[in-house]
């Protein structure tokens, strides 16, 4: 006889984690296609990006130094901080999942603009925390005015994303400023910049030069997306050493592998970095091209800072994804309101305007204005 399956319904879970829908990565490309749905960095990894990772296999029957102190230091040296000023993680969502469990608890608040990281509502409710989220501007952009106002004697943190992730538009300096000084002194602000090597608009905040101007401020990155470093899940956060200290108290121990800090470091090398930035840098004269030919074709699409566009499409939204993966594009749908496209490989870029172009002449009632 065999025996049944496990369900766990017997298990008392609790209900809101319970009803969670899990995080899920994008369907996975077919073999002649292109996945274009999570934001990774076309190119190859650097062959001595390659040796040093290799390098440290050979130790893996040993503990890492979970605190990656050699790449902190590197990271302290770049930003003008002390190491102790710098947070290491396995890639940035770890690290927010991190700050959020350490400031937030049952009946506390976490405001965010919406949409924005779709990881932000899980990391909210693994705390037990309560999400309040803005809706974004008609024009995709974070309404800052409308996150202070929401802020309660509840709010206990609030999340800036810039380039805002799936939308892809920036928080100005002058709004980001304008809003530190709208909330209160003790109100934890983390500022996520994932994708902030890829911004070109000077006009855009950036969180290297705010260090150490406000005491509840939070600058999070990742070795994930312009350093090609996806794989290895490795990120960091740069603020006061009270609340790293904080968060260092909330992570799984032992979260960040020699191989994560052997790849992250051989990246910061000058010769490595700069061919690393070069390739960031064709990626954004590929992603300006993209914006221009959309236009072109009549997409209403909100100029890009990230590595990726968003295509709003409504209602239309299933139906495009669906004709984008007939043709070997694996986009990140986010039905009813649109499709966020990594730039990839220039051959992607051909077949993802050939397909739209088709589309949108039928489409034009269903999109958004």
């Amino acid at each position: 006889m065999t025996a049944p399956e496990p369900t766990g319904a017997g298990v008392r879970l609790r209900p809101e984690i319970a009803a969670l829908p899990p995080y899920r990565q994008g369907r996975p490309a077919p073999a002649d296609g292109f996945k274009l749905s999570s934001n990774e960095n076309p190119f190859d990894p650097l062959p001595s990006v390659v040796e040093a990772i290799s390098t440290s296999a050979k130790q893996v029957n040993r503990y890492p130094d979970a605190s990656a102190l050699p790449l902190r230091e590197a990271l302290a040296a770049r930003f003008g901080v002390s190491a102790d000023e710098v947070l290491v993680g396995a890639g940035s969502v770890s690290l927010l999942a991190q700050f959020i469990v350490a400031a937030a608890a049952p009946g506390d608040e976490v405001v965010y603009s919406w949409r924005s990281f779709e990881a932000y509502p899980g990391l909210v409710a693994v705390a037990g925390a309560t999400s309040v989220t803005v809706p974004n501007q008609p024009d995709h952009r974070h309404d800052l005015e409308a996150m202070a106002a929401a802020i309660t004697d509840r709010t206990r943190v609030a999340i800036v994303c810039s380039p805002n992730n799936p939308t892809g538009t920036i928080v100005t300096a002058a709004e980001f400023d304008a809003f530190m000084a709208a909330v209160p002194a003790d109100l934890l602000v983390l500022l996520d910049e994932a994708y902030i090597e890829f911004v070109r608009d000077e006009a855009s905040v950036d969180g290297r030069s705010l260090i150490g101007r406000y005491p509840n401020l939070v600058v999070l990155r990742t070795f994930s997306k312009a350093y090609g470093l996806a794989g290895l899940r490795v990120g960091y956060a740069i603020g006061p050493v009270g609340i790293l200290d904080a968060a260092r108290s909330t992570a799984i121990p032992l979260g960040v592998t020699a191989a994560s800090t052997a790849g992250a470091l051989a990246s910061l090398e000058p010769a490595a970095e700069a061919e690393l930035l070069e390739r960031v840098e064709a990626i954004t004269v590929r992603r300006g091209r993209l914006y221009e030919a959309l236009l072109a074709q009549g997409w209403p699409v909100p100029e890009p800072h990230g590595n990726f566009v968003w295509l709003p499409t409504g209602a239309a939204t299933a139906e495009v994804a669906d004709r984008l993966f007939e043709a070997g594009l694996v986009t990140r749908a986010f039905p009813p309101e649109g499709i966020r496209i990594s730039i990839g490989e220039e051959e992607s870029g051909d077949i993802l305007l050939r397909i739209l172009g088709e589309l949108v002449p039928a489409l034009q009632e269903q999109l958004p204005s």
